[in-house]
């Protein structure tokens, strides 16, 4: 399928935006530096606390290049991201992937629940191949292309109001290089990113590796967790290193089950390097993802616990409820900001 992402050329060419606020038309992104310079710039530090989002949150947005991000970010009046790794890679040129990656998990999930035929066996040994030549394709070009365009990219984000504190990119994993997390880590510290984040491999040999090269990089390796996360998830890995880092996400840890999530914040606040939001349910109340406010997770109360104690790590607002009909994940952005506004005001 031939990409929606839009071109420098397009980006740098469409002029006609000349308020951050302006309906999201893809068509009236704005252009040149000049014109981002004179927007109004966000503030979305409240009462001493940073308050972000991952742009993971943007996912059902139709462009989804660093051009187009940046709109969303500005239009949800957010001043400090922790940005995921495809905009970043698409606008630095990374090639274009043409595999239906969508079959291909599908697959992958039929084939672990053992329920593949004979001819999906096929389809997905095929995707499985195009997959590892893509990855070798990738490979060649980080290996060659020029981090200047993330330095670029930097500045293009911080002239709008807009600054970088965590990377995400997909390269930190037990099968990439050396040279891949090299790469990741290289690649945050121009965009001025004081820590990469990734799930937790819950594989101490991992997390010992990841720890080292952070310490060599001088950028801290921040562990997500899911419904894994518990207390003690990231003992062993802040004991290896002092690199090694935590990228707590407070509404998986309530539906994990785990009790007083404000203790776990008091305890590990020194080693936190950004925090993830979203109102999640416990088990005793079926573990749903709902909108802020109306779910079991204390991020009214987390926000205020950062307040009161100045705590320096930012809240990340991670959209991950469903979006409502006629509504947007701007929008919804929008609403969890303002909660965040009510709670820290």
């Amino acid at each position: 399928m031939k990409s929606k992402n839009f071109t420098r050329r397009k980006f740098l060419g469409a002029a006609a935006l000349t308020s951050a606020g302006m309906a999201l038309d893809p068509s009236s992104l704005f252009g040149a530096p000049a014109i981002v310079k004179s927007l109004k710039k966000p503030n979305s530090l409240i009462n001493g606390v940073q308050i972000g989002v991952i742009t993971y949150s943007f996912r059902s947005m139709p462009d989804q290049s660093a051009e187009a991000t940046l709109k969303y970010v500005l239009d949800a009046g957010i001043s400090a991201i922790e940005l995921m790794g495809g905009p970043a890679e698409t606008f630095a040129g990374k090639p274009e992937s043409q595999i239906d990656r969508k079959t291909l998990y599908a697959l992958r999930r039929a084939k672990k629940q053992g329920d593949l035929t004979a001819d999906q066996a096929k389809e997905l040994t095929d995707l499985q191949a195009q997959m590892v030549s893509y990855n070798k394709e990738v490979a060649e070009w980080r290996s060659k292309m020029s981090m200047d365009h993330f330095t670029k990219l930097r500045k293009m984000y911080n002239d709008a109001g807009v600054s970088i504190y965590a990377f995400k990119p997909g390269v930190f994993g037990k099968d990439n290089s050396d040279a891949d997390i090299n790469w990741g880590m290289q690649a945050a510290k121009l965009l001025g990113a004081s820590h990469v984040t990734v799930e937790h491999p819950s594989d101490d040999a991992h997390t010992l590796r990841l720890g080292k090269l952070a310490k060599k990089n001088k950028v801290f390796m921040a562990y997500h967790g899911h419904e894994q996360q518990t207390p003690t998830l990231w003992d062993t890995a802040l004991a290896q290193s002092a690199y090694n880092a935590m990228n707590l996400d407070l509404g998986h840890y309530v539906a994990a089950g785990n009790a007083d999530p404000l203790s776990l914040i008091r305890e590990k606040s020194a080693h936190i390097k950004s925090m993830h939001l979203k109102d999640r349910q416990s088990p005793q109340h079926q573990k749903g993802n709902l909108p802020w406010g109306t779910g079991d997770t204390p991020i009214a109360e987390a926000l205020q616990l950062m307040r009161d104690n100045q705590y320096k790590f930012p809240g990340t607002i991670e959209l991950e409820y469903q979006i409502p009909e006629g509504s947007n994940a701007v929008e919804e952005v929008k609403k969890c900001l303002s909660y965040c506004e009510k709670a820290l005001g």
